[in-house]
């Protein structure tokens, strides 16, 4: 039952996973349709992401005192109302209203998601099974983006929505059928305490910038691809697959790898990533190297998904039930997701061209790995303080 309950809640992150991301294999296509800018489409994912940042820990704050099951189907029909929207916008102001609709129940969603996940196992197996139920989000980029953007390309980028919102619907009738009745976490008030601990708030800082790493250039992977790599737009589709390969890949390998060593995993793969945006800056002129970049990218940037999350709510005074740290970690990556395409949309139109996009997110990546080792210190230094070493550093 605990298999069955972590994949209904995978079939949720698959759909939210898929929204969020689908629509950068999209862009050129809404600009168009819109009459906007490629760089003010992007705003489409930052408008998502932002209101994931500023909506997530609201809502969870309402619904933290209500059973999570029930909040989870709560969410979900946010998620289809607003996929919906979109599917029918006629305006870029709607379009972005319908954005910001479904993003509502992103974080809180997720952030439930991954309390009820860790609640299956034992402690020690949290990471594994919150990378299980994070998987959705990367089947989504090796499946339900490339499809998404298939589906947009032969029918128009609205059926592509309407699709996601029958996918929101399928995710309700999972969570109906298989996640177990839980209690709620309890009053959000009391949870706030936590966030006087200065790990928690170096933890969101360091997970934020690494996610706006990857997307300062993954924002703009259409035209970095097309115009720049040379591949036809009618690749995208199996580009983006290849990258959601290498997101499956990395987020089963960082979940293993944090369970036994949880910042170790964050740092190597951190600087891996370092290594890989620096390298994509000039790999995206040829079509090989910008391919073989392209995964690899994809397998270091979710090496660090399942670490930085577990790090988030380790570092909330090791409260496995802090609902608002949970949600503030999804909040977390999707402010440097925000970040990301806007930094990204910014060196474009100061004409430094689609390729300096991975540059971006080379300086961005360096520093979080300077607020990782600012963490590592603050923490051995409580450690040593306090005495106690059972932490997990």
């Amino acid at each position: 039952m605990m298999k069955l309950a972590l994949v209904a809640l995978a079939v949720g992150t698959f759909a939210l996973g898929m929204t969020e991301f689908v629509i950068t294999g999209l862009l050129p296509a809404i600009a168009s349709d819109l009459t906007v800018s490629i760089p003010t489409a992007g705003l489409l994912i930052s408008g998502y992401a932002l209101s994931v940042v500023v909506g997530g820990p609201l809502l969870t704050a309402l619904v933290a005192h209500r059973p999570r099951k029930p909040v989870l189907l709560f969410l979900l029909s946010f998620f289809v109302a607003g996929n919906m929207l979109s599917a029918l916008a006629p305006t870029y102001a709607t379009m972005l209203a319908g954005r910001i609709l479904t993003a509502l129940c992103h974080g809180a969603f997720i952030g439930i998601a991954t309390i009820v996940a860790g609640d299956l196992v034992r402690p020690e197996r949290r990471s594994s099974a919150i990378g299980a139920m994070l998987s959705g989000l990367t089947f989504a980029s090796v499946a339900g983006v490339p499809l998404g953007t298939l589906l947009g390309q032969q029918l128009g980028w609205r059926a592509t929505f309407w699709a996601m919102a029958v996918l929101g619907v399928l995710a309700a009738g999972a969570t109906v059928a298989f996640v177990p009745a839980m209690a709620s976490t309890g009053e959000a008030r009391a949870q706030l305490a936590a966030f006087r601990n200065p790990q928690v708030w170096l933890a969101l800082a360091m997970t934020a910038l690494v996610f706006g790493a990857v997307y300062a250039p993954f924002t703009y992977i259409a035209p970095l691809m097309t115009d720049v790599a040379g591949f036809s737009s009618g690749a995208l589709p199996w580009l983006l697959a290849l990258f959601g390969l290498g997101l499956v890949l990395g987020n089963i390998a960082g979940a293993r790898s944090a369970d036994r060593r949880l910042m170790g995993t964050i740092v190597s793969a951190s600087i891996a990533m370092l290594i890989v945006l620096t390298a994509f800056g000039w790999t995206s002129h040829s079509r090989l190297p910008a391919l073989v970049t392209l995964f690899v990218l994809g397998v270091v940037a979710y090496a660090t998904v399942p670490g930085l999350t577990t790090r988030v709510i380790t570092a909330a005074d090791g409260d496995a039930q802090n609902l608002l740290a949970s949600s503030s970690a999804v909040s977390a990556f999707n402010l440097g997701n925000a970040l990301g395409a806007y930094l990204g949309g910014r060196a474009i139109t100061h004409g430094w061209g689609y390729d300096s996009t991975p540059l971006v997110g080379a300086a961005m990546e360096a520093g979080a790995l300077a607020i990782a080792v600012t963490l590592i210190y603050v923490t051995r230094r409580q450690l040593t303080m306090i005495g106690n070493s059972s932490m997990r550093v």
